[in-house]
């Protein structure tokens, strides 16, 4: 049974998708304001997410931001504002779908079958792909495990949790800011040099020559990129 979370703050609306959805086999969990939806959302282990634009707390922009950063599922971001420019920006921060208030709950519901299946076909019949592999490079993400030319290397987790998170997202660029809260949390204290310092070190030891890097680019003025 798939796994979905409504945040959404109109009871009403929440519980309605939720009975709809209920009805067609989906196991529906349902958080009014947007830090609680953001947690649980992290710590849930969802197939899919029901993303309300308007929230207290923290706003469904924020959370598709933060969750797209860490998540690899289907985000679905519903409201009542119908401007372009928030479609935009909603589907810009990674959400795959974006539905304007009111809307037929059994076009909800066949948004998210099919997004579900689109999903599954995409990932290969819903595995998630546990090994990257890159040239001479393998990331075990089931094992957390990281093997150079063949020879396991050894990372601390925050080193790993990085390595992976780029290498997940080939060619683009991570802001030393974006992999900061993404990694380090929203709320962390410290300073975001610890990316150059991590970055550095992980350079050290996949890098043949750390000062010519084949794997992560340095984007100056922007941040960092793994290339393929």
């Amino acid at each position: 049974m798939k796994r979905i979370l409504i945040i959404e703050d109109d009871t009403s609306i929440a519980e309605l998708e939720r009975d709809y959805l209920t009805i067609h086999q989906f196991d529906v969990h349902i958080e009014s304001s947007g830090d609680k939806g953001l947690r649980q959302a992290l710590e849930g282990r969802y197939d899919l997410i029901i993303l309300d634009l308007m929230l207290p707390m923290v706003d469904g922009f924020e959370i598709c931001r933060t969750l797209r950063g860490q998540l690899d599922i289907p985000i679905l971001m519903v409201s009542a504002k119908k401007e372009d420019i928030d479609k935009i920006r909603g589907l810009g921060l990674g959400a795959d779908d974006y539905i304007i208030k009111p809307f037929s709950p059994s076009e909800l519901v066949a948004r998210v079958k099919a997004h579900l299946a689109r999903f599954e076909r995409l990932s290969g019949g819903g595995q998630k792909r546990e090994e990257i592999r890159i040239r001479g490079l393998l990331i075990d993400k089931a094992a957390r495990r990281v093997f150079v030319n063949d020879k396991e290397v050894a990372f601390t987790t925050k080193e790993f949790d990085l390595l992976a998170h780029l290498a997940a997202n080939p060619n683009r660029v991570f802001s030393k800011e974006q992999l900061f809260e993404q990694l380090w949390g929203m709320d962390s204290m410290g300073d975001i040099a610890t990316v150059t310092v991590h970055i550095r070190k992980i350079r050290e030891k996949i890098e043949v020559d750390p000062s010519n890097s084949q794997y992560i680019d340095t984007i100056w003025g922007a941040g960092y990129r793994f290339k393929v």
